[in-house]
């Protein structure tokens, strides 16, 4: 398999999977009134086969531990289970997240739930596997979670000037939804990590690959109940699915692969070489930006602070140079190591 063997590149590589990550979500608003259910089909099927292709490319060319079908055939059934259960674990929250974009938008569902996730999932991994100056380490993931706050109360701003009613009550369990997928969130990373360890651990395009299955498999349990019982408007069937535009499912596939390209680049990283391993908490860390990423295309792009008082723009300058802080801290934690 291919591997990093710089730290330089395996920094690369998590700071790409932060961009990926941030930036999937794009394609569904692209998708517009399509539903989430739906364009959910389309993105799980799309994380199955992009994990399929790197494990099969990048996974079984170079020299650097076993092959993919090696790799694969020597893992432990329990190691299996663990990255199985991770992408099932993620799928619930992911699909909840996406449910929460849909009611609030990208810049309130991002911040909130995967800001939570953030700190369950740093701590967690930093316990599993202590790596870098825990001193940097946390107090980044902590001004982190500072800027993360404070683009919640950026956005609590805005909404207030806005009419109440419906759009505050969407607003207002998309927040809810958005905080229990972040509970789920941060449980997925240190599973996966679980799934790599001992010496019949999977490797990183192995584990990719173990839990993307679990991932699609899954899909039809949690998706078939939310277009039963759906987060908003009236319950839909698998028949609507095929009603879609070939742009709608297009734009399923390419959310999926530019998710699954963040996912395998995070998971390569923190399986890198010892002497240049950015380390799992580290590499999550980095990735959960993404929450940043995303609400800068919220903010740039989708314009959802349109119409933004001074006071609401000085809290988002502010929760982005709080962000650029907290991203450096904990970039160079592994630098200074105690």
């Amino acid at each position: 398999m291919i591997l990093p063997q710089t730290y330089g590149a395996a920094l690369l590589l998590i700071l790409l999977s932060m961009l990926c990550w941030g930036s999937w979500a794009n394609t569904f608003k692209l998708a517009g009134k399509w539903r989430f259910e739906l364009f959910y089909y389309d993105y799980s099927l799309s994380l199955l086969i992009s994990a399929t292709v790197f494990a099969l490319t990048f996974g079984t060319l170079g020299s650097n531990g076993l092959p993919f079908t090696a790799d694969l055939a020597h893992a432990g059934l329990r190691q299996i289970l663990f990255g199985a259960i991770g992408g099932i674990v993620f799928n619930l929250a992911n699909i909840l997240l996406v449910a929460a974009i849909s009611l609030a938008g990208l810049a309130v569902a991002f911040p909130v739930g995967i800001g939570l996730a953030l700190v369950i999932g740093v701590i967690w991994n930093y316990t599993l596997k202590p790596q870098g100056n825990p001193v940097l380490l946390f107090t980044g993931a902590a001004i982190v979670v500072a800027a993360i706050v404070v683009d919640a109360f950026a956005y609590r701003a805005l909404e207030a000037g806005k009419a109440a009613g419906a759009q505050r009550h969407a607003s207002g369990k998309g927040i809810v939804l958005s905080l229990v997928s972040g509970l789920l969130m941060g449980s997925f990373f240190p599973l996966v990590e679980m799934g790599k360890s001992g010496p019949q651990g999977l490797g990183p395009y192995a584990v990719g690959f173990v839990f993307t299955v679990g991932v699609f498999v899954s899909t039809f349990v949690f998706n078939l109940f939310f277009m039963r019982f759906p987060v908003e408007g009236p319950s839909i069937t698998m028949r609507q699915y095929f009603t879609g535009t070939g742009r709608q499912h297009w734009l399923g596939i390419v959310g999926g692969f530019i998710w699954a390209t963040g996912t395998i680049f995070n998971f390569v990283a923190a399986s890198a070489p010892e002497r240049v391993q950015v380390g799992p908490a580290i590499s999550y860390a980095i990735g959960q930006g993404a929450t940043m990423v995303s609400a800068l295309w919220g903010l740039l792009v989708w314009k959802e602070f349109a119409g933004a008082t001074g006071r609401v723009r000085l809290l988002v300058g502010v929760m982005l140079i709080l962000f650029v802080t907290g991203l450096a801290l904990v970039s160079i934690a592994p630098l200074y190591a105690q």
